[in-house]
């Protein structure tokens, strides 16, 4: 358990995010970067703690489900001290998109200021296991587009950190969002680097419409095949799941 211990070293968020510009990102292309969230050190420690299996309640090997290839473990309760400090940072600074995205489609659905909050919401309706994970990907595997709903109540933002160092760690392996809507769809590749953060929208957002008013846009996430090397995230999903 020493490298558990380990990642509570350093306080998260060691630059603030620009959040203005986060936000404009996200309203036009339903994503943004958050560089350098973490720290070269802050990654190494984190990716560390894959092989501590106790830190977990499941492991997944996406082939058996016809996910992709690669594996991913979703962490047990209590998070590791960064992961937690990290969950609780970015909730604030996302719910205010999300309630206002909400009302921009005529959602009937508002966050509540706090993460607890929020939790406490899942927890009374059942969703009660945690969801953030860390994913391993080896040479050949991939992550299928896919969206991460794991119960009634889907908090519409999550985030994704690359703990590994593009070109040197792993070649390919490229985060990928897909955006549908009535009349179009298109795909987007977003450039990471290690310690970088992209919060996207979970399932869909709002988008302005061709004749003004608001239309809603379906986003799904995935991951590109990974050419050589390993790569690993983490995943931060802010609702739990059933």
């Amino acid at each position: 358990m020493t490298a558990c211990k380990a990642s509570s070293r350093n306080a998260a968020m060691p630059e603030q995010p620009d959040w203005i510009s986060a936000e404009l990102d996200l309203d036009e292309r339903g994503y943004a970067v958050l560089p350098a969230l973490l720290t070269r050190e802050q990654c190494r420690t984190l990716a560390m703690l894959y092989p501590v299996d106790d830190l977990y309640r499941s492991r997944v090997v996406m082939s058996r489900h016809g996910f992709g290839r690669g594996e991913y473990k979703y962490f047990s309760y209590p998070l590791p001290p960064l992961l937690q400090q990290l969950r609780q940072a970015l909730y604030p600074r996302l719910a205010p998109i999300a309630n206002r995205w909400n009302r921009q489609l005529g959602i009937d659905v508002q966050y509540p200021d706090t993460l607890e909050a929020f939790l406490d919401r899942c927890h009374r309706a059942g969703q009660t296991r945690p969801t953030p994970l860390m994913l391993k990907y080896g040479e050949g595997d991939y992550n299928c587009l896919h969206q991460d709903i794991y119960g009634d109540h889907v908090f519409p933002l999550q985030a994704t950190v690359l703990l590994s160092e593009p070109g040197s760690g792993f070649t390919g392996g490229e985060f990928v969002m897909t955006q549908t809507t009535s009349s179009n769809q298109r795909a987007e590749v977003v450039a990471l680097g290690q310690g970088d953060a992209v919060v996207f929208a979970v399932n869909h957002r709002a988008t302005p419409g061709k004749r003004g008013g608001t239309r809603k846009a379906v986003m799904r996430h995935g991951v590109s095949r990974l050419h050589s090397g390993e790569r690993h995230t983490v995943g931060i999903i802010f609702h739990d799941a059933r």
